[in-house]
């Protein structure tokens, strides 16, 4: 069901307070390209992202993904955008990562405009912003812009956390990107609109941990619900839903509650309601948390990690290969 007009003005009011009270990041900052371009770069993002998603909503969560496949490998650097035969999106993690086409739409579009300036970078963190404020009806938190691309892509460089990754292992694999806990638990949020194949949990409805029994964590209710969608012998390749609620296509703390009932797919989800290290933030955020505008921060976070500024790297031509002169 979804949230009244009224309750989306009041839940936007995180966002435009992050205009004033939001830090900057080294050299990123809100508006990097007002001064460079004759036109407003990032209103023609939102365009083409807006275009997009009305194409095909299921963009959004695409996206979403992508910013974080991308900055937890080597930072914020576009290289997963990259084409080749031993770059990132080679790596198994990253074959099912899409809306490449979405990134080499809105950097056309401002190359027309203003070439030579906008780094793909940046488009990616635009396009994840829009796609949320789409899926949110208008709230938007504020891009800080003024990365640059990188120029190294490569499959094993990418290190990301596995669904099944304990806690206390994800804590450390975020700590080590300048990420706190809460942080981790916030951006994990954005399961709320995800999608996972069968196989990233197929173990927990049989065979968890090898001992021929389902993962005693999981509600019987949603185990009995999956198996007929993820059979024992299958590929594992049909898809469900990482948010069983009904306002999973939006982002909201449904998440959460799903997770407290003990409804999470992914192991990862289900541990965070359990575990000590964060069972309270949990909690704190499906009773308490204004969680859109907090994921928003943990956005912005995410956006900075190890970033390219400056005389660092390169403004791509293409989003897809490095500049060759």
């Amino acid at each position: 069901m979804k949230i009244s007009s009224t309750s989306a003005v009041a839940l936007c009011l995180g966002f435009i307070l992050m205009s004033f009270t939001g830090h900057c990041y080294g050299q990123l900052q809100v508006g990097f390209y007002r001064e460079k371009c004759l036109v407003d770069v990032e209103a023609i993002v939102t365009q083409v992202v807006a275009a997009k998603f009305n194409e095909d909503p299921t963009i959004a969560p695409a996206l979403i993904r992508m910013q974080f496949h991308d900055c937890f490998v080597k930072g914020c650097d576009a290289s997963i955008l990259l084409d080749g035969n031993n770059t990132e999106k080679t790596a198994p993690p990253n074959l099912s990562v899409r809306g490449f086409e979405v990134i080499d739409a809105a950097k056309d579009a401002v190359e027309a405009v203003c070439p030579g300036v906008v780094s793909c970078a940046d488009i990616i963190s635009m396009a994840t912003r829009d796609v949320f404020a789409l899926i949110n009806e208008g709230c938007r938190y504020d891009v800080q812009t003024g990365r640059r691309d990188g120029s190294v892509s490569l499959a094993q460089n990418v290190d990301l956390p596995s669904p099944r990754i304990s806690v206390n292992d994800s804590i450390a694999a975020f700590a080590r990107k300048g990420l706190s806990a809460t942080d981790m638990v916030y951006l994990l949020g954005g399961h709320t609109v995800g999608v996972a194949h069968c196989s990233l949990f197929q173990d927990r409805l049989y065979n968890f941990q090898n001992t021929g029994k389902p993962d005693p964590t999981m509600n019987p209710w949603l185990a009995s619900q999956l198996r007929p969608i993820c059979p024992q012998n299958s590929t594992g390749s049909n898809t469900v839903n990482l948010d069983q609620s009904s306002q999973s296509s939006f982002i909201s703390k449904s998440y959460y509650w799903q997770i407290l009932m003990r409804n999470g797919i992914l192991q990862i989800d289900q541990e965070l309601a359990l575990d000590p290290l964060t069972r309270s933030t949990v909690q704190g955020i499906a009773l308490f948390s204004d969680f859109r505008s907090k994921f928003g921060q943990a956005m912005v976070k995410l956006g900075a990690v190890e970033v390219l500024t400056g005389t660092q790297g390169e403004i791509r031509k293409s989003c897809r290969a490095i500049n060759t002169n």
